[in-house]
């Protein structure tokens, strides 16, 4: 994947959620420094849709 689809969020959330079943990055925080995304825009994202990275499962619900 080159690029998060940031203008849509339910697909952002499968491609979240992939990257960290598949074990490709450990957390959120990596995700967001490979593809150049500041945290808190992820999280404002995320949080306009209803949905928030959860550390405890290491999945966005």
């Amino acid at each position: 994947m080159d690029h998060l689809p940031l203008s849509d969020i339910p697909m952002l959330v499968s491609s979240i959620n992939f990257l960290l079943r598949d074990e490709i990055f450990e957390n959120l925080d990596q995700i967001c420094y490979c593809y150049n995304v500041e945290r808190e825009e992820m999280d404002r994202l995320l949080a306009s849709q209803g949905y928030a990275y959860q550390e405890k499962y290491n999945r966005v619900i």
